[in-house]
């Protein structure tokens, strides 16, 4: 009986001892890494580490997939990992997301090896996938400050709404082409108006003839019709916009509804304000969004061009008659600042005659301040005649003129002169020697193209 029992207590004795050997744990030494991290102008950073790995399996056990979340203060890090050099699968790495201020700052891969001494940060690192900020240093760092150059590809699904925000850019469509301009069709993709060079593109993406690019003017047109008296209805080349018409007889501003009506481009005068014989009318207006008509005469025109069927005149008589030796105005044409806008064209006419044939003459036209034509004309010419035609730009006018006489020579010429807002136009002259001759300005003229 006795040895029963012993064989029974030493039975009990060997299970308990296995049973306690099960449910000890089967520890492995933990790495410790630790290191005092450093931000590139010397301060401590401060944030957490974000490290995750997959499941793999070490010495100690089988490590499952998961993460942990260590605080980093002032810079000191102090974490133990379980060692993944001999881990299989093999390259299994911790991947290490540095965190501060909210942000994410960088990320880097570690592998740890076993060791009973704590491992610096630069001991361990594998590779960083975007430029670390951080340098290793302090007591257990050994001076390291880098580690491999090597990078990880970093998918877009794994960056956080990288995805989303790219679906939310157009993306070339079908008929999208470079060189041209790119217009958003109804799918929201980017594609090329189609059109011909010089066609606009609308603001729904078609595209067609530009228009004029601003309202266009008409100045000092002179409506077409008998100034007979009797005739009341006028005809202007074009539409005038709404109560843009500034009409005027003889210089006098007539009101609409009390002196006329306009009816389209058609003006119908009241009978106590119908034109005169020898009346002159000028009307000057604003036209719609449209290109201005074609002039009578065959030739296009632009916007803001003048459209007048034929010229206005300016200015047309007798001038006054000299005898002195020194410098007479014998007549003088005021031009309007409203009639020199850039692309207007002024024609002068000047006919001198001289009495007499005991002295020579001198005379000169004047634009402005500037001489066009000064010349000295012999006893013998009973006759001088002068034609300029001024071209008025935005910086000024070019004149190019013209002068002969009974015996005087043909002599052309051009000068420059400066812009202006208004001209005034003149002729002068004086004889040579005193006496019983004299220079008369025959007849002068100033047209308006």
């Amino acid at each position: 009986m006795y040895l029963v029992w012993l064989l029974r207590a030493m039975l009990r004795a060997v299970a308990l001892l296995l049973v306690a050997g099960l449910a000890a744990p089967q520890t492995s030494s933990l790495t410790t890494i630790q290191d005092t991290l450093l931000l590139a102008d010397g301060a401590r950073f401060n944030g957490s580490l974000r490290i995750s790995w997959s499941t793999f399996d070490a010495t100690l056990g089988t490590i499952v997939q998961q993460s942990e979340t260590v605080p980093v203060v002032s810079g000191i890090l102090y974490v133990q990992l379980a060692p993944n050099v001999a881990a299989n699968p093999p390259a299994n790495l911790y991947t290490v997301l540095y965190q501060s201020d909210g942000y994410q700052q960088f990320t880097e891969t570690w592998t740890v090896p076993s060791s009973v001494t704590p491992l610096a940060v630069a001991q361990v690192r594998v590779s960083t996938t975007s430029g670390s900020l951080l340098a290793g240093g302090g007591a257990n760092a050994g001076g390291s400050t880098g580690g491999a150059s090597s990078s990880t590809v970093i998918t877009e699904a794994n960056v956080t709404g990288l995805t989303t925000d790219l679906q939310q850019r157009p993306v070339k469509g079908p008929s999208y082409a470079n060189g041209a301009v790119a217009i958003i069709d109804v799918n929201g993709q980017l594609e090329a108006a189609a059109g011909t060079p010089g066609s606009c593109v609308m603001v729904d993406g078609t595209t067609g003839p530009c228009g004029t690019g601003g309202p266009a003017f008409v100045d000092a047109e002179i409506p077409g019709g008998a100034v007979n008296g009797a005739n009341s209805v006028f005809t202007l080349q074009n539409s005038p916009s709404t109560g843009s018409l500034m009409l005027f007889r003889n210089g006098l501003y007539m009101l609409a509804g009390l002196d006329y009506t306009l009816t389209g481009s058609t003006i119908q005068f009241q009978a106590a304000s119908t034109p005169r014989p020898g009346d002159t009318l000028a009307a000057s207006y604003r036209l719609p969004n449209t290109t201005a008509a074609p002039l009578s005469t065959g030739g296009g025109s632009s916007a803001g061009a003048q459209t007048a069927s034929f010229p206005q005149i300016l200015c047309s008589g007798a001038g006054l008659s000299t005898s002195s030796t020194s410098w007479t105005q014998l007549g003088s044409c005021a031009v309007p600042a409203g009639s020199m806008a850039a692309g207007s064209r002024i024609e002068i006419r000047f006919t001198l005659a001289h009495t007499g044939a005991a002295s020579g003459f001198s005379f000169e036209a004047d634009w402005g301040s500037t001489a066009i034509v000064s010349r000295q004309a012999s006893p013998q010419d009973a006759a001088v005649a002068l034609a300029a035609d001024a071209a008025v730009g935005s910086a000024g006018s070019t004149i190019s003129a013209q002068s002969w006489g009974s015996v005087l020579s043909f002599l052309p010429g051009i000068v420059n002169a400066g812009a202006q807002s208004g001209v005034t136009i003149g002729l002068k002259a004086m004889l040579a020697s005193s006496g019983s001759d004299s220079v008369t300005l025959a007849n002068y003229t100033v047209l308006l193209y």
